[in-house]
């Protein structure tokens, strides 16, 4: 698959830049009077707009909440995140839009005022203070300095998503409510440059005219009585054409996909945002993308691209009204066929799935939306312990789910799914991917240690039992959470997948190298606080027939002691680090990235 795989062959990208020298590895809503469809410039003025110092330990001093024990420690508040006072700036609003703005923004101060403690989970101080804090957009810094040598075989780019807020937060706040923010390493020929740029979203434009956040926040924010009424409130500015929420309201802050000569960056509220990446190594908005017209609902962050067939297949969800899932495929040429109604009683939160050679694996498990919970003064993301998790096979073909096989998986939940593969000599279908437990830890404060523990379930389509075990010994365990396998076999038959150490919970200290046949498990540490994110597998060419792990890692890291920020490059099969490019501005702790090559640049449309 030319997204994800390091093409030896070497098209040149367009610009000059030079290398340097070696390194040791280190393991240690839609009224006429406005209109928001045209794309708004990259600069900001006026606008009450998070700063953040690129080299220092950003701090954000937002209206004291008290909590205890972050979960995402301050470790430096020498530097503080500068917040300019907030500008409401009115576009051609008449007198009753401008009065009906007045009340409103009067009732949601008074929301704001009478709002009660927050938990970690949605407190900002928590959620996006350290290295998870926001950073502003870089341009294109050219001729970074490398430390080794950047492998022959990687010429490209390689992306990486993150959630980036661009104004600070009026109230609840959640780490994955953040903009969405794309990071991206140009390589070519030995030589490196970067950029950073917000991902243009319907939301974000109408948030950046407006100088303030007036979206809810997804999780962050609706939860209870609270919640409600800041629907109600967004709905009321729809309703006066002061926003506009029928052309989305999705941060596109989570996946990464390069499909049909598109990048497209994702998040499962929205519809895909296409994003194009200029000859010099910069990233634009080009607008939000529906396939010409074919799609019509939201897309989830982790479509699959099968390698040897080259087509997408996806999942959309829905937390309102049946059909509450639906299953479609997209052919190479970017043809979508008929969506497939999954019959499920409840919404389901359905953040992953997985295919094999023949079938897509739907995982139909215990956290669900139940917003009637906010009547009643809860978070709509619940987990249902007495429902019974289940996973449906389906047919990648299939044009209804009348064949569909459910087999029961007890207490099982999977944020993420690695890769699952067929062996008919058993009549199961093998699933790889990390059980968690809370399952509703990431979104709801809770008492328990969060754990996530790599898993192979094996689910029988003859007797619809199945079984589960943990793939590494109990000495061994770890929070393995973001990561990947060789996706040139992905729904196929893999000994190694490469996950992310998600210690101390939720940074990265490193990313392991999993043997999923024998659960042998090797470590690469970044070392003293030096943090990462997603390990991204490169392969070192398309070719099926070399070994599996012949290929590079490659992630973003950042050091917690320096406050600077790097991209190493660690060989797959030794762990040893090969390059290191220094990179000009701090990178935030992120989530999904990918990677396109040199001669798949050249096609984008």
């Amino acid at each position: 698959m030319a997204s994800s795989s390091c093409n030896c062959a070497k098209p040149q990208i367009s610009h000059p830049l030079s290398s340097a020298s070696s390194s040791t590895v280190h393991l240690g809503h839609s009224p006429t009077s406005i209109s928001w469809n045209s794309r708004q410039p990259n600069r900001t003025h006026n606008i009450s707009i998070i700063h953040s110092a690129l080299h220092s330990p950003s701090v954000l001093h937002f209206p004291k909440q008290p909590y205890q024990n972050p979960l995402i420690p301050i470790e430096d508040d020498s530097v503080n995140v500068q917040v300019q006072p907030k500008t409401h700036r009115h576009p051609q609003w008449n007198l009753l839009q401008r009065a009906a703005a007045m009340a409103l923004d009067m009732a949601e101060s008074a929301l704001t005022h009478i709002q009660h403690p927050l938990p970690k989970t949605a407190d900002p101080h928590v959620q996006i203070s350290g290295n998870f804090a926001p950073v502003p957009e870089q341009p294109v810094k050219q001729a970074l300095p490398v430390t080794g040598t950047i492998p022959s075989c990687i010429n490209g780019v390689y992306l990486r998503n993150g959630a980036n807020p661009l104004f600070e937060p009026v109230a609840g706040h959640h780490f994955f409510d953040g903009d969405g923010m794309v990071h991206a390493v140009t390589i070519d020929n030995g030589n490196a440059s970067y950029a950073c740029r917000f991902t243009e979203t319907q939301r974000f434009l109408q948030e950046k005219e407006l100088g303030r956040p007036v979206f809810p926040k997804a999780i962050g924010e609706l939860h209870g009585h609270s919640g409600i009424a800041r629907l109600l409130l967004f709905y009321a500015r729809g309703l006066f054409g002061l926003v506009d929420h029928k052309q989305g309201t999705g941060v596109a802050n989570a996946g990464l996909v390069y499909f049909n000569n598109r990048l497209l960056a994702m998040s499962e509220d929205d519809l895909p945002y296409h994003l194009r990446i200029s000859p010099s190594g910069d990233l634009e908005t080009v607008g939000r993308y529906n396939f010409d017209d074919q799609l019509e609902s939201t897309m989830i962050a982790h479509p699959k691209i099968d390698p040897f067939s080259k087509e997408l297949f996806a999942l959309s969800y829905d937390v309102i009204q049946k059909p509450y899932l639906k299953y479609f495929k997209f052919q190479p040429d970017g043809t979508k066929s008929p969506d497939v109604e999954i019959p499920l009683s409840m919404p389901t939160m359905m953040h992953d799935f997985a295919i094999t050679e023949n079938f897509v694996v739907i995982p139909n498990q215990q956290v669900l939306f139940k917003l009637q919970e906010m009547i009643f003064g809860g978070s709509p993301v619940i987990y249902d312990k007495n429902k019974k998790s289940s996973f449906g096979i389906l047919s990648k073909n299939a044009s209804d789910s009348k064949d569909i096989i459910w087999v029961e998986s007890p207490d099982t939940f999977c944020f993420h799914l690695w890769n699952a593969w067929e062996e008919p000599e058993s009549d199961e279908v093998v699933v790889i991917g990390s059980c968690m437990t809370p399952p509703d830890s990431i979104f709801n404060e809770c008492d328990e240690s969060l754990k996530s523990v790599l898993s192979e379930i094996r689910l029988n389509l003859k007797t619809g039992k199945s079984t589960r075990r943990p793939i590494i010994s109990e000495s061994e365990q770890v929070n393995l959470e973001a990561g990947m396998v060789n996706r040139n076999r992905l729904g196929r038959r893999t000994r190694y997948a490469y996950l992310a150490i998600a210690e101390p919970w939720p940074k990265v200290s490193g990313f392991a190298k999993i043997d999923l046949f024998t659960g042998e498990v090797k470590k690469y540490i970044y070392g003293d606080k030096k943090f990462g994110g997603e390990p991204f597998f490169l392969p070192r060419d398309d070719n099926c027939e070399s070994a599996e792990d012949d290929g590079y890692i490659i992630s973003f890291v950042h050091d917690e002691n320096s406050w600077k920020s790097e991209l190493q490059i660690v060989d797959a099969i030794n762990l040893q680090l090969e390059s290191s490019i220094k990179l000009p501005s701090r990178v935030p702790y992120g989530f999904h990235g990918t990677f396109i090559d040199a001669k798949s640049l050249i096609n984008q449309a």
